[in-house]
């Protein structure tokens, strides 16, 4: 059995494939685990790796280095196409105070962190690693460890030193987020049955829901004149799809002759309808959506790339197939098709005609989901290269005595939410399904995590029984809790937030899946998950720079 022992021991490209493929099985069941309705996670693989680091399996240094930095190369790429499409939207309206608390909480574990590092006589290393525990972001740690690369002291020592502090403080990193929202709760005695139904009635929308409205012609004023030549209607924000003259029912087009007693079908935001009824007249009992007619309403799913970058009045639908776009779902919200709003692969759009001519603009659009589904390969490798080259280029910051990089956790980062955002460059698509992203991100910080812990498993056990790890434990409490309940007790008492938007942001300013979970199951409402989604973009991008700031900062 001695070819087993050489593989398990050995520094072979095999060797390092079985040893990768244990460590992240093994630890992907560990963070399956549950205790009191509470995972690891994928953090499992940190600690499985810790395990076989301790028994001395390991892999060749230069392949450890390569699969590690691979691995975070990938995570934070997929990272940055997920939340690159949402980030500016998630600022706008009632997400913004939503996100300066998130966003004071990443800044408060900060001060604290550096104060650990200058006035608890703790490494920059260990600190930042303990940063990213005591979060439970593992993102920042990886693009900690990315940094430290670039410091004048660096060493596999000092290489060793974030894992060991992030691995000690996760596990409180998890139980303080949920201590923290029970003590809210016991404090203000809340009621989460009161709080959802206050918050319903109070809650406004960051995006209106779009209605449709059947209103009678009566004014005489547009009697004889087109959609066209009404002033302001095509400023508005509403679409007609629809038109009954006499007891036939059409498509309607911007070129369609109103008369008085036609029924038209508009679609818009609820204020937008109101103010038509003004203008044409009252609504109308008769509802063109249910009449029978030869027009049906379809979706048509954006896959041509000859129609990206489009705005659906340049598509010209309504002239060429009397087909009459009425809205555009993208990333789950409704958008009028006004002017603004131009296509992007994999946008929704609702459309109304009759099916033959329907038929032919889904042929303009592409509306194939099998084009949906399959992930663009060569935009990933061309974003992986930019990304690669941006975080290699030295930026000079005044003050600083050498200049900076942003490393191969932020450039690929910074690539991709612009990438996302731009959404296509001639023949690239930046578009990845969900489900590949999703393999992309996990594959990457799987790889990452398992050299992490192989590379920092020698030390674990003494650095816990014998060094200075029950310290770091204690001190890494205090920036789980302190930013948490400081920020609690203001948006409770001074912002009046509503509890259940506070959980959520409790769990997305510490981009903790395990405690969103926890925060669904005690208020058994969608309400955190919500606030969750608003602040995380922000807070994901936020905590990577930061943990790259602090080491770039602190270790000069």
């Amino acid at each position: 059995m001695s070819w087993l022992s050489d593989l398990l021991f050995g520094e072979s490209i095999a060797s390092a494939a079985l040893i990768l493929a244990l460590v992240a099985a093994s630890g992907l069941a560990i963070g399956s685990i549950r205790i009191y309705s509470i995972r690891l996670g994928i953090a499992g693989v940190l600690f499985s790796g810790l395990i076989f680091g301790h028994f001395q399996i390991g892999l060749e240094h230069h392949i450890m280095e390569f699969a590690r930095e691979f691995g975070l190369i990938l995570f934070v790429y997929s990272i940055g196409l997920q939340v690159g499409p949402g980030f500016l939207n998630s600022l706008r309206r009632e997400g913004l105070s939503l996100n300066i608390m998130a966003a004071s909480i990443v800044l408060l574990g900060v001060a604290v962190t550096v104060g650990i590092a200058l006035l608890g006589g703790v490494e920059v290393p260990v600190a930042v690693g303990l940063f990213s525990g005591a979060t439970t972001n593992t993102p920042s740690l990886a693009a900690a460890q990315a940094a430290l690369e670039d410091t004048a002291g660096y060493s596999e020592a000092v290489a060793k030193m974030p894992g060991l502090g992030y691995a000690v403080a996760y596990p409180f990193g998890i139980i303080g987020i949920i201590l923290t929202m029970l003590g809210i709760r016991a404090l203000f005695r809340v009621d989460c049955k009161a709080e959802e139904d206050e918050l319903r009635r109070t809650q406004c929308m960051v995006a209106k829901p779009i209605e449709r409205v059947n209103l009678q012609v009566e004014n005489p004023n547009l009697d004889g004149m087109t959609l066209c030549d009404i002033p302001l209607l095509t400023q508005s924000g509403v679409v007609f799809s629809r038109i009954m003259h006499g007891d036939e029912v059409s498509v309607i087009t911007n070129d369609t002759v109103l008369h008085l007693g036609d029924v038209v079908l508009a679609v818009g935001h609820k204020d937008k309808l109101h103010a038509l009824e003004l203008l044409f007249g009252r609504e109308s009992a008769i509802d063109l959506h249910k009449t029978p007619s030869a027009i049906t309403t379809r979706r048509l799913i954006v896959t041509q790339r000859k129609v990206l970058g489009k705005t659906v009045e340049a598509l010209g639908f309504d002239i060429k197939y009397a087909v009459r776009i009425t809205r555009v779902l993208r990333m789950g919200v409704e958008l009028p098709p006004g002017p603004d709003v131009r296509l992007q692969f994999g946008d929704t759009l609702v459309a109304v005609g009759e099916p033959p001519n329907l038929d032919e603009a889904a042929r303009q659009l592409g509306n194939s989901t099998a084009a949906l589904n399959h992930p663009q390969v060569v935009p990933i490798f061309v974003g992986i290269a930019l990304g690669v080259v941006l975080g290699s280029w030295p930026i000079a910051v005044p003050g600083l005595p050498a200049p900076v990089r942003l490393g191969l956790a932020g450039g690929p980062l910074v690539v991709a939410i612009a990438l996302s955002r731009i959404g296509r460059i001639g023949g690239l698509i930046w578009y990845l399904p969900t489900s590949a992203n999703f393999m992309l991100r996990e594959l990457g910080i799987i790889l990452f995590l398992a050299c992490v812990g192989l590379k920092s498993g020698d030390q674990f056990i003494a650095t816990l029984t014998q060094g200075d790890g029950l310290k770091w434990m204690a001190l890494a409490s205090l920036i789980t809790l302190i930013p948490l309940v400081t920020v609690a007790l203001i948006g409770r008492i001074v912002l009046k937030v509503n509890y259940l938007r506070l959980c959520g942001v409790l769990a997305g300013s510490m981009t903790d899946p395990p405690a969103l979970a926890f925060a669904g199951t005690v208020t058994q409402s969608d309400a955190p998950t919500v606030a969750y989604a608003t602040v995380y973009p922000l807070t994901m991008i936020l905590r990577i720079l930061c943990a790259q700031a602090m080491v770039l900062l602190l270790m000069q």
